[in-house]
Protein backbone atom coordinates (compact mmCIF):
# COMPACT_ATOMS: atom_id res chain seq x y z
CA UNK A 1 0.00 0.00 0.00
CA UNK A 2 1.36 3.52 -1.35
CA UNK A 3 0.78 6.84 0.80
CA UNK A 4 -0.85 9.43 -1.63
CA UNK A 5 -1.21 12.73 0.60
CA UNK A 6 -1.74 13.80 4.02
CA UNK A 7 -4.65 16.45 4.26
CA UNK A 8 -4.87 19.13 6.57
CA UNK A 9 -7.45 22.02 6.95
CA UNK A 10 -6.07 25.34 7.14
CA UNK A 11 -7.33 28.60 8.77
CA UNK A 12 -5.55 30.69 6.14
CA UNK A 13 -4.33 29.73 2.72
CA UNK A 14 -1.95 32.16 2.14
CA UNK A 15 -0.65 32.10 5.00
CA UNK A 16 -0.43 28.31 5.10
CA UNK A 17 1.10 28.36 1.40
CA UNK A 18 3.57 30.61 2.15
CA UNK A 19 5.12 28.48 5.36
CA UNK A 20 4.88 25.29 3.20
CA UNK A 21 6.04 26.83 -0.08
CA UNK A 22 8.93 29.44 1.47
CA UNK A 23 10.07 27.76 5.05
CA UNK A 24 9.79 23.83 3.96
CA UNK A 25 10.32 24.22 0.16
CA UNK A 26 7.17 22.38 -1.50
CA UNK A 27 5.96 23.02 -4.38
CA UNK A 28 2.92 23.76 -5.68
CA UNK A 29 1.49 21.00 -7.79
CA UNK A 30 -1.71 22.10 -8.35
CA UNK A 31 -4.88 24.13 -6.68
CA UNK A 32 -8.63 23.86 -7.46
CA UNK A 33 -11.66 25.98 -6.65
CA UNK A 34 -13.84 23.41 -4.75
CA UNK A 35 -17.10 25.51 -4.85
CA UNK A 36 -17.91 28.49 -2.81
CA UNK A 37 -15.44 29.92 -0.47
CA UNK A 38 -13.30 26.09 -0.73
CA UNK A 39 -9.91 26.33 -2.34
CA UNK A 40 -7.67 22.75 -2.66
CA UNK A 41 -3.83 23.29 -2.74
CA UNK A 42 -1.68 19.99 -2.95
CA UNK A 43 1.77 20.73 -2.75
CA UNK A 44 5.01 18.55 -3.42
CA UNK A 45 6.43 16.26 -6.31
CA UNK A 46 7.13 12.79 -6.84
CA UNK A 47 5.75 10.69 -3.77
CA UNK A 48 5.77 13.71 -1.20
CA UNK A 49 2.28 15.32 -1.70
CA UNK A 50 0.76 17.21 1.24
CA UNK A 51 -3.22 18.55 0.35
CA UNK A 52 -4.03 22.05 2.32
CA UNK A 53 -8.03 22.49 2.41
CA UNK A 54 -9.27 26.13 3.27
CA UNK A 55 -13.20 26.25 3.82
CA UNK A 56 -14.43 29.73 5.17
CA UNK A 57 -17.09 27.92 6.93
CA UNK A 58 -14.80 26.01 9.14
CA UNK A 59 -12.41 28.31 10.58
CA UNK A 60 -12.62 26.82 13.94
CA UNK A 61 -9.86 24.47 13.01
CA UNK A 62 -7.35 23.02 16.01
CA UNK A 63 -4.75 20.12 16.39
CA UNK A 64 -3.57 17.73 18.83
CA UNK A 65 -0.05 17.77 19.44
CA UNK A 66 -0.39 13.89 19.05
CA UNK A 67 -0.47 14.24 15.50
CA UNK A 68 2.27 15.29 13.26
CA UNK A 69 4.06 14.71 9.67
CA UNK A 70 7.52 14.14 8.91
CA UNK A 71 9.88 15.46 6.40
CA UNK A 72 13.54 14.72 5.86
CA UNK A 73 16.13 16.95 5.78
CA UNK A 74 19.39 16.43 4.59
CA UNK A 75 20.99 18.44 7.93
CA UNK A 76 18.60 18.99 11.37
CA UNK A 77 21.66 21.64 12.02
CA UNK A 78 21.38 23.74 8.83
CA UNK A 79 17.23 23.08 8.56
CA UNK A 80 17.22 24.72 12.21
CA UNK A 81 19.70 27.43 11.31
CA UNK A 82 17.33 28.64 8.44
CA UNK A 83 14.42 28.26 10.72
CA UNK A 84 15.88 30.66 12.96
CA UNK A 85 16.33 33.23 10.07
CA UNK A 86 12.56 32.81 8.55
CA UNK A 87 11.64 33.65 12.99
CA UNK A 88 10.04 30.23 12.91
CA UNK A 89 10.56 28.24 16.92
CA UNK A 90 11.60 25.23 17.44
CA UNK A 91 8.36 23.61 19.17
CA UNK A 92 10.45 20.25 20.86
CA UNK A 93 14.26 18.84 20.20
CA UNK A 94 16.12 18.53 19.13
CA UNK A 95 16.54 15.20 19.79
CA UNK A 96 19.08 11.85 18.83
CA UNK A 97 18.12 8.32 20.14
CA UNK A 98 20.10 6.75 17.81
CA UNK A 99 23.40 7.93 15.83
CA UNK A 100 21.31 7.89 12.67
CA UNK A 101 18.87 10.17 13.39
CA UNK A 102 18.20 13.48 14.64
CA UNK A 103 15.33 15.38 14.49
CA UNK A 104 13.09 18.30 16.08
CA UNK A 105 9.15 19.94 16.00
CA UNK A 106 8.00 23.10 14.37
CA UNK A 107 4.08 23.99 14.20
CA UNK A 108 2.53 25.54 10.81
CA UNK A 109 0.32 28.95 11.31
CA UNK A 110 -2.20 26.49 11.80
CA UNK A 111 -0.74 24.88 15.06
CA UNK A 112 0.10 22.14 13.22
CA UNK A 113 2.61 19.95 14.05
CA UNK A 114 5.74 18.98 11.63
CA UNK A 115 8.50 16.99 12.41
CA UNK A 116 11.53 17.22 10.26
CA UNK A 117 14.57 14.41 10.40
CA UNK A 118 18.10 13.88 9.50
CA UNK A 119 18.21 10.46 9.01
CA UNK A 120 22.24 10.28 8.94
CA UNK A 121 23.92 7.44 7.11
Amino acid sequence: MKNLWTTIMVKNMADSLAFYTEVLGLEISHQVKAGPGMEIVFLGSGETKFELISNENAKDISYTNHVSTGFEVESADNFMSHLKDKGIDIFEGPFEPSPFIKYFFIKDPNGYKIQLVENKK
